[in-house]
């Protein structure tokens, strides 16, 4: 299975591009910042957009993204999201408002998008790859995803707080090979961390002691304008697995 990191930030900057994997080259996982790492040409081999939730880290591209391949003689491109995030790209996205209603767009019959409903916790299966998604703790419905090939299973937490379930799932993944966890404010805006449902280090390294299985453990979504300090302190802190961030741009074999 293979991951290219495309954004790995939770936030914007000229070097930091916001939450968007492309897996096997067609298949993204979240859309934050798809039309600012692709080329057109590479956009265009994107057929469906897996959403873990609604805010605008995780889905500022996916307008652009829809107009770069609107018209090309390909199916409707597919955005596959839980019920409160399809609502959510509904009434506040393609809106006519915010953004043109491309699930209308050229007509009904064969429009340029359509918004899939996921089932939480119920697999799916695209092109070889089977996903789950996992509830987490976030200021908005917010889901994790089990992502699974022959050759093994990768945990993607999404942003979350303290929470439990997907570490429960992930100690009974029998073929895990990789967790990708979320590490967003210093130790020093711990409050903040609660607030929002994110993670310090001192958080992160309580929820890996959930984490009973010996794999990698990637993270991502570091804050712009901490991502100094939150090295510093990461390189400070023991955990109870090894971690590393998530390097953008780069491609991870699972």
């Amino acid at each position: 299975m293979k991951w290219r990191v495309l954004g790995s930030f939770g936030g914007s900057s000229p070097t930091c591009r916001m939450t968007s994997f492309l897996i096997n080259d067609e298949l993204a996982l979240d859309a934050g910042s798809i039309t600012q790492a692709l080329t057109i040409e590479e956009q265009r081999t994107i057929r469906r957009v897996v959403l873990t939730h609604s805010h605008l880290d995780h889905t500022a591209s996916i307008p652009f993204l829809i107009e770069n391949t609107f018209g090309e003689p390909q199916q409707t491109m597919e955005i596959l999201a839980t019920p409160q995030v399809m609502h959510t790209l509904k009434n506040h996205l393609f809106n006519n408002d915010t953004w043109p209603d491309f699930t209308r767009i050229p007509n009904d019959m064969l429009p340029a998008l359509r918004i899939t409903e996921v089932t939480p916790r119920q697999p799916f299966e695209i092109n070889g790859l089977r996903l789950t998604a996992i509830p987490v703790r976030h200021t908005v419905p917010t889901h994790g995803y089990l992502v699974e090939d022959a050759g093994g299973t990768v945990l993607f937490t999404s942003d979350t707080g303290p929470t439990r379930e997907v570490w429960e799932v992930a100690n009974r993944t029998a073929n895990l090979v990789a967790v990708i966890v979320e590490l967003s404010f210093p130790n020093r805006m711990q409050r903040v961390a609660e607030l929002s449902l994110h993670l310090t280090p001192a958080m992160l390294a309580e929820e890996l002691a959930k984490l009973q299985r010996d794999v990698p453990v990637y993270l991502y979504h570091l804050k712009p304008p901490y991502i100094d300090e939150l090295r510093a302190e990461l390189a400070a802190t023991s955990f109870p697995h090894a971690v590393e961030e998530l390097r953008q741009d780069d491609t991870y074999d699972f």
